[in-house]
């Protein structure tokens, strides 16, 4: 389902109490910075598995002053049916306010994962424009915010890894660690980061092979895996891989003692980004290409999750327009107009999304409320 036909926040960021009923499948967000605009896309991306389209810890989300918050939304198949919607709930436990709640139709998920099967979303944030001047992990990250959308349990398999290698580092800091002991460890590592791994070549295969990709009016991008795990997996068998990452992180004992990390494992790939018709890889083009390249490639996931599920995600997009020049706006409102889905955009000058006008509620945040524009 990916239609929000209602939306209550409670003490969530600057929103004491919100409650709001989308008109229309598209509603652009427009208003001054600092006025709650991201909060709402912040809100409804917590819908899903996972920290937020910020990232953010707990303590951050309670609005000020407060130590309980909540999202409750209404979605359903179509904008406006009520009699097959069905409502999804998170916020912060009541028993334990540093954990987050999920809920659909008043029961609790004892899985939080299972979420995904009634409600998927994908995003695009300002931060993502700086992704090829940064370090590897906000593009690994990136990606992965890619896989779980698809695959849920991915979260797991890439937290499981990390909880091993964390107890691997602390182990091995000590003197006269037990071998076996590390050993388990380093085999508990190479069977996650194999997992992480294969799901990580998995969508880039799939995004890869997005025809749709080269007519959206977007540099159709090509990923690449920069990762001796994924190299390895691309010849051989998943166990044969385990056992010889396995081999590689225990021979590595001596050095990663004095380094205090591991040189191997799945925290250690990256994500490459090229246009693929000319081959030029995103680091070296300009800020405008690299966002284009972005808007496209997010929008092929969105066609590979519908694909898949039989449904399109919410797009959430937040000051989707910076860096785009006046031809590819137009290239995105034509692509949003195509997707049979809900999509939430903010930005600050509401004129530069007049082309919507006919098909989009234009609402401004306002004393922690919405205000719809005449």
């Amino acid at each position: 389902m990916a239609f929000i036909n209602r939306l209550v926040l409670t003490d969530f960021r600057n929103y004491r109490h919100l409650s709001w009923q989308p008109r229309l499948p598209v509603t652009v967000i427009a208003g001054p910075n600092g006025s709650g605009k991201t909060n709402l896309l912040e809100a409804v991306s917590l819908l899903v598995p996972g920290r937020g389209l910020r990232g953010a810890r707990m303590d951050e989300l309670p609005r000020h002053g407060t130590t309980l918050w909540g999202v409750v939304a209404q979605v359903a198949d179509r904008p406006g049916d009520e009699a097959l919607s069905m409502q999804l709930a998170t916020g912060a436990d009541p028993l334990r306010p540093d954990r987050r709640a999920f809920r659909v139709d008043g029961q609790t998920l004892r899985n939080r994962d299972s979420v995904s099967e009634y409600f998927s979303a994908v995003w695009l944030t300002p931060q993502m424009d700086r992704l090829f001047q940064e370090g590897a992990g906000g593009r690994r990250r990136f990606l992965d915010r890619l896989v779980l959308a698809l695959e849920p349990g991915h979260a797991r398999e890439v937290a499981a890894h990390d909880r091993a290698m964390v107890q691997r580092n602390r182990l091995l800091a000590q003197s006269g660690a037990d071998p076996d002991w590390l050993a388990a460890l380093e085999r508990t590592m190479a069977r996650h980061a194999v997992a992480a791994t294969a799901a990580r070549m998995d969508m880039i295969a799939r995004l890869n092979t997005d025809e749709q990709a080269v007519l959206d009016g977007f540099p159709a991008a090509r990923l690449a895996l920069e990762c001796v795990i994924a190299d390895r997996l691309a010849q051989e068998p998943a166990l044969a891989v385990e056992d010889w990452l396995a081999e590689r992180i225990a021979s590595t004992r001596a050095v990663d003692r004095q380094r205090g990390g591991s040189r191997f494992g799945a925290h250690r790939a990256d994500m490459r980004m090229a246009d693929r018709l000319t081959g030029r890889p995103a680091s070296q083009s300009s800020t405008g290409q690299q966002k284009a390249l972005l808007v496209g490639t997010v929008l092929s996931h969105a066609r590979i999750l519908t694909a898949c599920r039989g449904q399109a995600p919410m797009l959430l997009l937040d000051e989707p327009l910076v860096h785009l020049d006046a031809a590819r706006r137009d290239s995105l409102f034509h692509a949003l107009r195509r997707l049979r889905t809900g999509v939430l955009l903010t930005g600050t000058d509401a004129e530069q999304f007049a082309p919507l006008r006919e098909g989009a509620e234009f609402v401004t945040p306002g004393e922690g409320n919405l205000v719809q524009h005449a």
